[in-house]
């Protein structure tokens, strides 16, 4: 199959600023939302073979990609997961689509986390790969999280410097950053990593990414408190999916975390790979996948 076979780029106007994303299929609307530090490339191997049975929309986030890159500010909210989510839901309403599943990644999955508690009634059922609720991995952090995942708070330092830092050697960073289980050359497909690796040498990327870090240590953290607080919680059906070679096998119980976000039903599957899944494990990842989104 070659990259992104029958599905098409294109770049929408929503209110914020324009979105890249990549679309084809011809069914229920599916939106497939991409992790860190990559673009919606991650989906290449994934999302053509969902697009036989849904109308797949894999967008870049704000900030990252080709989608629009609000400035850094003091508050960092333009980066809050609501403001990504928001984002979300208004590139689906323009694309006629007002309810949706919805698969994330990552960061990616972090903010759809965000859009089932913010939009209940425009999410019909979610996964969410390779994540724990982001007030959990902080509440819960120690050495070996601070070790594991030190870019979490390295990214979150001040503006200008770990931007600064990355932009001096951007492709020195990725390798480095995507790293964490060791990888060959050939571990991203080519197109994918062109794509990565082009975002990567933009310092506006490089700056969205660090305020999406600084906004989940400050901001996202005060509304995950406010919506824990008020009770509000998943109301879908939830699938989680993690790699076991990663870490949120080792260091937690993803679904009995994950049970307390969520008034509907919790499944979950651990496919062999590292933290990327579906550049890793495709076939398992869909294998996972498509039972679930089927209902």
């Amino acid at each position: 199959m070659t990259f992104f076979e029958g599905m098409t780029l294109e770049e929408v106007e929503i209110g914020a600023g324009v979105m890249r994303l990549r679309r084809g299929g011809d069914g229920p609307p599916l939106l497939m939302v991409h992790g860190n530090p990559q673009t919606h490339a991650m989906w290449h191997a994934v999302a053509p073979r969902l697009a036989e049975t849904y109308t797949v929309i894999c967008p870049d986030l704000r900030g990252y990609g080709g989608s629009h890159k609000p400035p850094a500010t003091a508050d960092h909210a333009l980066y809050a997961k609501r403001a990504m989510a928001q984002d979300l839901v208004d590139l689906m309403a323009e694309l006629g689509h007002d309810r949706f599943r919805v698969v994330g990644h990552d960061r990616g999955a972090r903010v759809s986390h965000r859009l089932a508690i913010d939009h209940p009634g425009r999410v019909e059922r979610m996964a969410l790969l390779d994540i724990v609720p982001t007030i959990e991995h902080f509440e819960r952090a120690d050495m070996a999280f601070a070790m594991g995942y030190y870019h979490w708070f390295w990214f979150a330092q001040p503006h200008p410097f770990p931007e600064t830092i990355i932009s001096a050697a951007p492709e020195a960073w990725f390798r480095a950053h995507t790293n964490r289980e060791p990888k060959d050359d050939g571990f991203f497909h080519p197109d994918a990593f062109a794509d990565y690796l082009a975002a990567a040498r933009n310092p506006e990327m490089v700056r969205g990414m660090c305020e999406d870090y600084r906004a989940a240590a400050t901001i996202d953290l005060e509304h995950d408190r406010t919506s824990r607080e008020a009770g509000q919680r998943i109301r879908c059906p939830l699938h989680v999916m993690w790699g076991t070679k990663g870490k949120i096998g080792q260091w937690y119980d993803p679904v009995d975390i994950w049970q307390r976000y969520c008034d509907g039903p919790v499944t979950s599957q651990a496919v062999d790979t590292g933290h990327y899944l579906a550049e890793e494990d495709p076939d398992g990842v869909l294998a996972s996948l498509e039972p679930f989104l089927a209902g």
